[in-house]
């Protein structure tokens, strides 16, 4: 069994930032790619940054430039940094991991948070 526990989100006035961070535990092998999704009200989910246990990352053509994912091997954690945030940012955000365990290799969620971009 896995978990994945986040922490951060909340309301924040456009222009500032949040971080959030994404950390799993459990019964864990290993971690492939770990990834940030958002999804806004009446829109579907969406990719917002991705990146390999060998630090190669990949984003949103709309958040490149503002936004930062990173992790911490050592602590299976994942980050997302995000800066200059705008209203269309407004979303709730997820975090998953492909992880092995001794039983299988399987893709976890965390459960989303609310972040809220607004004056």
């Amino acid at each position: 069994q896995v978990q994945l526990v986040k922490s951060g989100g909340g309301l924040v006035q456009p222009g500032g930032s949040l971080r959030l961070s994404c950390a799993a535990s459990g019964n864990i092998l290993s971690i492939n790619d770990m990834d940030w999704y958002r999804q806004a009200p009446g829109k579907q989910r969406e990719l917002v940054a991705a990146i390999t246990s060998g630090g190669s990352t990949n984003y949103a053509d709309s958040v490149k430039g503002r936004f930062t994912i990173s992790r911490d091997n050592a602590k299976n954690t994942v980050y997302l940094q995000m800066n200059s945030l705008k209203p269309e940012d407004t979303a709730v955000y997820y975090c998953n991991a492909r992880t092995a365990t001794s039983v299988r290799v399987g893709l976890y969620w965390g459960q989303g948070t609310q972040v809220t971009v607004s004056s």
